[in-house]
């Protein structure tokens, strides 16, 4: 790295456009066009959280040079295409928020811990507008994510009654970053207000006709806390296909993954073969079948998104191969 080129942290994210800060100044910028050139992906494209390599102009503007390499990476699987679409970097934990009146779903959380777990970021469950739960519904939701990933933090809380916060600033460690996913209506944005001190993030109520949460949040954007916390308040997502996520299942299914080693064959596909111990737990009851087919249904798409993501090195290669060879032959005169 340069001596003469400063290094900054990418705050927000605008389409072609990014916000960047170096100590106490803030540009828009935009990526250099070498940068656009050699980009295989968008992966290679500065996400919120990474710092990046800038060239100052005037007028509060500056070019990106380069990506200083990343620690994280929470990425997820695009609908119908097959490179991973990346949502943040350099994250140290991840909060899933899910809404304890109407928004949790085991099977939703399950997607969101895959993706977490695979780009080697802490997840912590966030049980939000637990003031709206129905009498008796918020003890039985949190025994059922207990059961299911009793190995991960899970905090109740309520950004409109103010339960929980206390102990979600605890987790928010300064000079570390922290993102906050999970659907639209969850109330990531509320949390986040709430967290600052003041309303700077737009909030809506969920629709009354649709049951839905309302894309409140357009675009990635990081926040300083005063406690020197960084914090990125993601758009809501509906779909979360897991992508290169195929390790992290054993992480997110423990008690799944720790019979998988007792199957009579090491290549079981846990569906049908004779001496499979995952189906002996299923049929005696050890595990829950839901969470069998959830399991089943993950490790299948991981296996499809590995399986074309070789696919595609493999004709990016010959691609390569073939315009090396003709630029060869025009260099000989053939």
């Amino acid at each position: 790295m340069s001596d003469k080129s400063p290094i900054a942290r990418v705050v927000a994210h605008y389409r072609d456009r990014y916000r960047v800060r170096s100590g106490q100044n803030e540009f828009w910028a935009e990526v250099t066009g070498k940068m656009m050139f050699t980009a295989a992906g968008p992966a290679d494209y500065p996400l919120v959280g990474d710092l990046v390599e800038i060239t100052e102009l005037e007028s509060d503007h500056a070019m990106i040079r380069r990506v200083v390499p990343r620690k994280t990476l929470l990425q997820r699987k695009a609908s119908g295409k097959i490179a991973a679409q990346p949502i943040a970097a350099n994250i140290d934990t991840a909060f899933v928020v899910q809404a304890a009146d109407r928004d949790h779903n085991l099977n939703r959380l399950d997607r969101y811990l895959a993706i977490i777990r695979a780009g080697k970021i802490e997840p912590v469950i966030v049980l939000n507008k637990i003031d709206l739960a129905a009498e008796g519904r918020l003890a039985g939701i949190l025994a059922q994510i207990a059961g299911r990933h009793q190995d991960t933090t899970v905090i109740a809380t309520s950004a409109a009654a103010g339960d929980g916060l206390k102990e979600l600033r605890a987790r928010l460690e300064s000079g570390k970053v922290h993102c906050f996913v999970g659907s639209s209506g969850a109330g990531k944005s509320s949390i986040i207000n709430k967290l600052l001190g003041k309303e700077l993030l737009k909030t809506k109520e969920i629709s009354l006709f649709t049951k839905k949460g309302k894309h409140t949040t357009t675009h990635r954007q990081l926040f300083i806390l005063d406690s020197g916390a960084l914090v990125i308040d993601n758009p809501g997502m509906r779909e979360i296909g897991v992508a290169d996520s195929g390790p992290a299942l054993a992480g997110v299914f423990a008690e799944i993954a720790d019979l998988a080693r007792d199957c009579r064959y090491t290549d079981c596909a846990h569906d049908h073969e004779p001496g499979c111990a995952i189906l002996a737990a299923l049929k005696s009851g050890a595990i829950d079948r839901d969470q069998y087919l959830n399991y089943l249904k993950l490790k299948k798409e991981a296996d499809h998104y590995a399986l074309s993501s070789l696919e595609k090195k493999q004709k990016d290669r010959g691609l390569s191969r073939l315009i090396k060879n003709y630029y060869k032959q025009t260099k000989s005169g053939r």
